[in-house]
């Protein structure tokens, strides 16, 4: 199948590469066109464990092509997947404007050329209710007897996780009306699932709500874990076995209720807000998410007062490492991170920071720029530091050597985010260890 993919993205990426690995030929379209070239040429903008060795074999091979020419891969193409940024508006809401504005080039295309056959426009975008409808209107204003449909098809991508989720996806959201659609659709996606693994079909608005809803109910098993964390400090439970506990009744399930420093990202903090967004346009005043984003973004400024109390409430001239920057593991995105929050504070307060993440460096100098140091190792970002601060999960940071880092700080005091060590064994290498939802450790004095 000839596929075009608008946009290129983390999703527009992930999407035209996986298709393009199964056979389809797919042309992805991006008005950036130094992005483009460097595409081309195999370097893959984002970090995402296994893309750029795809990309590279479907380049090499001629089934995914890259262009700056939207006429051009809209003309060659079946389907047409929009995976345009929908980023979060002044009121809250999801911006549409990137869409519609291609919408409304594919719409003067369609009237300029009535026979090229007929074209499905897919959101991938994560978007809000009714925007198949507008992208519809939109097009038909310049192309009203053009035979076209627009479906909804919004992606479940994890990332560090995206290629697998693709090729392998539990389940494939299409929302269409259209019985050719559906069709059209369903054979696309019949490589992805010959385990069994479902395609469930609905009407574009249940699919449009499906992916905010998902993402909203993700972020409401973090916050609620996370309050839950917050009281087990106060009575002096231990939150690792209170999750072990309710994680066993399988009507709960054991993800999404790991404690920590709240969640972030390019989805979920977008996402909820915007679904929040929606209820309040149609007079519906949504509780529980309207929580969700204050526990959420209390969580970080917890954590700053739990290493302000260490140091009796004054970290001025108080040098910290900071481990992990991206919002999570296997990503070098820092969008929503609570690193950024984090180190903000710090820095307001006086402080001054020496940080490492083993991919997001870049990306966090787009934000903080040189207000802190990025050291080039783990350890590296030790030297001389009053304390460390775990803020991302990445692999490396789960059995580091504790004699060495004893050596390098100051005092050996860790501010754990994520709870990545044993309590127990802190206590046996003589640590002050602070976690999430759990009893402090204090460094017996010598």
């Amino acid at each position: 199948m000839n596929i075009a993919v608008i946009g290129t993205g983390y999703v527009g990426l992930v999407t035209g590469t996986c298709f393009a690995e199964t056979g389809n030929e797919v042309i992805c379209v991006d008005i950036d066109k130094v992005k483009v070239e460097k595409i081309k040429n195999g370097i893959v903008p984002i970090y995402e464990p296994g893309l750029d060795i795809l990309v590279e074999r479907n380049i090499k091979v001629g089934r995914l092509k890259f262009t700056v020419d939207l006429n051009e891969a809209v003309r060659k193409s079946e389907v047409i997947f929009l995976s345009l940024p929908t980023p979060q508006d002044e009121d809250g809401s999801a911006d549409l404007k990137y869409i519609l504005n291609v919408a409304d080039e594919i719409g003067k295309l369609f009237s300029s050329e009535p026979n090229i056959g007929y074209k499905i426009i897919v959101d991938k975008s994560t978007v809000p209710v009714g925007t198949s409808d507008k992208v519809r209107i939109v097009v038909k204003k310049h192309a009203p007897e053009f035979d076209f449909d627009v479906a909804s098809n919004p992606e479940f991508l994890r990332e560090g996780m995206a290629v697998d989720d693709f090729m392998k996806p539990e389940r494939v959201i299409i929302g269409t009306s259209n019985e050719k659609t559906r069709e059209l659709l369903a054979h696309l996606y019949e490589p992805f699932i010959r385990s069994g693994n479902p395609i469930y079909f609905m009407d574009e608005r249940s699919a449009e709500v499906t992916k905010y809803a998902a993402n909203s109910f993700l972020a409401t098993k973090i916050s609620f874990m996370n309050e839950i964390a917050n009281l087990c400090e106060l009575v002096g439970a231990e939150v690792d076995k209170v999750r072990i506990g309710i994680g066993s009744d399988s009507r709960i399930g054991k993800r999404f209720l790991f404690p920590g420093i709240g969640y972030g990202g390019s989805c979920f903090p977008k996402d909820v807000i915007a679904l929040v967004n929606t209820a309040n346009e149609n007079n519906y005043n949504f509780k529980i998410l309207q929580s969700v984003i204050e526990v959420n973004s209390n969580q970080a400024s917890m954590f700053i007062a739990k290493i302000r109390n260490h140091f009796n409430g004054n970290i001025k001239d108080k040098h910290f490492a900071v481990w992990g920057l991206a919002f999570k593991p296997n990503t070098d995105d820092v969008r929503e991170a609570p690193s950024i929050k984090i180190i903000n504070g710090l820095l307001d307060n006086g402080a001054s920071i020496s940080a490492y993440d083993p991919e997001a460096k870049e990306t966090t100098l787009a934000v903080l720029g040189n207000k802190i140091e990025y050291a080039e190792s783990s350890y590296l970002a030790l030297a001389s530091a009053d304390a460390l601060i775990i803020v991302t999960e990445w692999n490396e940071f789960r059995t580091p050597d504790f004699i060495k880092i004893k050596s390098l700080l100051k005092e050996p005091v860790i501010f754990d985010g994520r709870n990545l060590y044993d309590p127990d064994k802190m206590k046996e290498n003589n640590f002050t260890y602070y976690s999430v939802g759990r009893v402090p450790v204090k460094k017996i004095s010598n």
